[in-house]
């Protein structure tokens, strides 16, 4: 049965392994890789993740925001994990959890990848890692992401794990001219019914 939020005392920090990639907690030498992705691929980036961009202008930023993650993680408020190819310890992108309080534990998960690392089932297998991680370890009911609609990719990544598309929240009339272009798309994974015992 999932732990109420109020109850849960975050784990230690934690790796996960797949097949072919590691993903584990920043520690202070990966703040050249990951302001080193975030800077190449800024303007990528940042309709999709504004805050994790704005927040990452300088290396010292990035000192900064991943000491963040390390207490995010001890205060149950965000668990990030980078993501490095395992055989050539290449450093591809990162996958959070973030969880929410309510009647029952879920969790929102966010992830990216450099551009050349793409197309190569990363994704997937950071994925499928990060919510096993979130229904065994952080012990919530849901999982939820969110895809934009002109992502195919990314709402395909989601399905290939198992996540359902919720049905969409269509606006009345649109805020802006480009609303249509930013649809975003949710998905949702229950845990598992052997995983809730």
């Amino acid at each position: 049965m999932p732990v109420a939020a109020s109850l849960f005392v975050a784990p230690p920090l934690t790796t996960l392994t797949t097949a072919r990639l590691t993903l584990r907690p920043y520690a202070p030498a990966d703040e050249e890789d990951f302001f080193a992705l975030l800077d190449h691929e800024r303007h990528r980036l940042r309709p999709s993740f504004p805050a994790r961009v704005a927040a990452t202008t300088t290396p010292a930023d990035a000192t900064r925001v991943l000491a963040t993650f390390l207490t995010d993680w001890r205060s149950d408020r965000l668990y990030v994990f980078g993501i490095w190819h395992t055989a050539t310890a290449a450093y591809l992108g990162d996958i959070s959890l973030r969880p929410q309080s309510g009647r029952t534990r879920t969790a929102e998960i966010g992830y990216y990848l450099a551009r050349s690392a793409e197309g190569c089932g990363y994704a997937r297998e950071a994925l499928a890692a990060a919510g096993q991680f979130g229904f065994d370890i952080l012990q919530v009911a849901t999982l939820s992401i969110r895809c934009r609609a002109n992502n195919p990719r990314s709402c395909a990544v989601a399905k290939a794990v198992g996540f359902r598309q919720l049905p969409t929240r269509s606006r009345l009339w649109p805020l802006r001219r480009h609303d249509a272009e930013e649809e975003i798309l949710y998905f949702a994974l229950t845990r598992p019914i052997s995983s809730a015992q």
